[in-house]
């Protein structure tokens, strides 16, 4: 096989399994960075670096012990720990992005204080982001290397194009997030949080239907949920469309809340 082709397709891998972490963790960071938590950023960091190790761990353990086979039930309670986290980093967006709220409550020490107590939190999505593929990616990968005879060069400059493409688009995400104002770049990620949990949660469904805990029964528009990256069943979509219920009843109190309050 020749090393273009070799590198197009462990590049191709680690783009379509890496673009989604990067995603969050970029968006992330700008609100971090725009709410003048820019130091907590490493947490982000450090979240995806451990990620790493820890997909690395974990696809030696699918390689030796389950003969390369992953593991769904594990997957799909590894989404759903990222659902609830994503679900809970979109609610509390959404409640901070009147800036002068935020930054009355940030002058206070009231939001630091939360903020600290969050570290956690934003250290834990970093980790499941990328964790959430990253032993599935090494094990294609070790699969790619072994149908080639071994650790290429093709392989290498692959994952390399990749990794800088991946870093490019981080540093324009990121870039844009700072030159917005701070209530849409709450807003924006707030919804892509929330997006993203929904998109979880139809995942962790469909490891269990591969399990058949549950059933499968295709939902209407089932090709154009797919195409968006959803699950196109009945399982996933009526769970998903009571969280979107609730979100939307919540968002509705605050508004009708804050317009009493304003009267």
């Amino acid at each position: 096989m020749s090393v273009l082709s070799s590198a197009l397709q462990s590049g191709s891998i680690l783009l379509r399994e890496g673009l989604e972490a990067m995603l969050i963790i970029a968006i992330l960071a700008g609100v971090l960075t725009k709410s003048g938590e820019g130091a907590r950023v490493r947490l982000l960091y450090l979240g995806a670096a451990a990620a790493i190790v820890a997909s690395l761990a974990a696809a030696a353990v699918f390689a030796y012990a389950f003969n390369g086979a992953h593991s769904d039930m594990f997957e799909a309670i590894v989404m759903a720990v990222a659902a609830a986290l994503m679900f809970y980093m979109s609610g509390w967006l959404y409640l901070k992005q009147d800036p002068k709220a935020l930054a009355a409550h940030l002058k206070q020490g009231a939001d630091r204080a939360i903020l600290a107590g969050a570290g956690f939190s934003f250290f834990s999505l970093a980790f499941l982001a990328v964790f959430r593929e990253g032993a599935e990616t090494m094990l294609f990968l070790q699969a790619l290397a072994k149908a080639e005879g071994g650790w290429n060069l093709g392989l290498w400059v692959g994952l390399g194009g990749a990794a800088a493409a991946l870093g490019a688009a981080y540093g324009l995400l990121r870039g844009a997030a700072l030159k917005l104002p701070l209530r849409p770049v709450f807003l924006i990620t707030s919804g892509f949080l929330f997006l993203m949990g929904l998109r979880f949660v139809g995942a962790a469904i469909q490891e269990l239907q591969e399990q058949q805990i549950l059933g499968f029964e295709e939902a209407p528009f089932g090709d154009a949920l797919s195409t968006l990256g959803f699950n196109p069943t009945w399982e996933a979509l009526l769970p998903q469309m009571a969280l979107l219920g609730l979100a939307m009843l919540g968002a509705l109190a605050l508004r009708m809340r804050g317009a009493s309050q304003a009267a």
